[in-house]
């Protein structure tokens, strides 16, 4: 998927059609403390191998979550995400 840099879309926060800028999501580190990961930890410990069985097989696309800037107040707004293969943005 190829998405211009600088698109012209409607903003929340203006309450007008201005121009945004795109940007790819970046995935953050994960946190310890969340309630999934401690158990996670729980089950793992002290144990030689994987508790759950692997997953078979890569889906051929993934979700690509897209942010949008808006050039005039600088907020953005995260829109529903796409699944793609390759993600690149055109040039300014």
């Amino acid at each position: 998927m190829r998405l211009p840099r600088d698109v012209k879309t409607y903003c929340p926060h203006c309450d007008a059609h201005t121009t945004h800028t795109i940007e790819k999501v970046k995935k953050r580190r994960a946190s310890e403390l969340k309630w999934g990961q401690r158990r996670f930890r729980r089950i793992t410990a002290g144990y030689g191998g994987f508790p759950r069985p692997k997953p078979h097989g890569e889906k051929p696309t993934r979700r690509q979550q897209i942010l949008y800037r808006c050039n005039t107040c600088k907020k953005a707004q995260q829109r529903p995400c796409r699944r793609a293969k390759k993600f690149e943005l055109g040039e300014k």
